[in-house]
């Protein structure tokens, strides 16, 4: 095949890619085109409802510094720099946010642009920390590894390490502790309990009742916390770095627990 035709089939192979992308995910779009918009650019990365008074947008960027300080002590540093965009209304927050459910979400796209989306009810630094935590494992290892390889309650139960609207900041140990009695609680006593498993995609994870989506989020925040009470969290940059060069999450989660456990 001539070059010249090869590079044809690759280009218009990308814009077939890029429009049906857009098709099936027009939050994206949206999301992409925020500029072009009515929502103003209060700060950087930071676009707001034209509903929303200074006041506010004085009190969102607070919240959002103190978010970014929770990231880089959690994380030992922070690389995520996701456009972040204030919804006033609801029907806003779901035309960015593709759902009218939650306080907040995070978008990732596979040529590496993101966004967090929240409402007033996010407007707190607990989801917005949470929301901030899911793009930073999304900008260390990529859309297609974090979508394909990282199991769903890792990544929700990473978020809710800096997230304490269930469990308040306290010592490693104790926030397993903490996690362990909340899991109890909605599973009664381990009757109704969930396999990791079951959780490991989108699907599994949101594809219930409330009371099923509360137990998900329990049983990988006790999860997550008993795997940084024995390895510590500095093991966190770590362990993406090995995902990130290639090593299964699943060999390198077992491999830091018990290397930890020979010491």
């Amino acid at each position: 095949m001539p070059l010249r035709r090869l590079f044809l089939w690759i280009l218009l192979g990308s814009v077939a890619f890029v429009v049906s992308y857009f098709v099936l995910f027009p939050h994206v779009f949206r999301c992409l085109s925020i500029r072009y918009s009515d929502f103003r650019l209060a700060a950087e990365h930071l676009y707001v409802s034209p509903e929303l008074s200074p006041r506010v947008q004085t009190h969102a960027n607070k919240l959002i510094h103190e978010s970014r300080k929770r990231i880089e002590t959690f994380w030992g540093s922070r690389v995520g720099k996701p456009t972040i965009i204030l919804c006033q209304r609801a029907d806003q927050y779901r035309q960015y946010c593709n759902s009218g459910d939650g306080a907040g979400c995070s978008i990732g796209t596979p040529w590496g642009t993101s966004y967090i989306v929240l409402n007033m009810d996010g407007l707190n630094t607990d989801v917005i920390a949470h929301e901030m935590c899911h793009d930073e494992l999304f900008t260390r290892l990529g859309w297609w590894k974090t979508t394909r390889e990282i199991p769903q309650w890792f990544n929700e139960g990473l978020a809710l390490m800096v997230d304490y609207r269930f469990v308040p900041k306290t010592d490693s140990i104790q926030r397993y502790v903490d996690y362990k009695d909340e899991y109890l609680y909605l599973s009664r006593g381990g009757q109704v309990a969930l396999d990791l498993d079951d959780i490991a995609s989108m699907r599994g994870f949101f594809n219930g009742q409330e009371s099923h989506v509360m137990l998900a989020y329990m049983t990988s925040g006790m999860e997550v916390s008993r795997w940084l009470a024995l390895t510590g969290e500095k093991k966190i940059p770590l362990l993406i770095q090995h995902v990130a060069q290639g090593k299964a999450f699943e060999a390198v989660y077992q491999e830091l627990e018990q290397e930890n456990k020979r010491r």
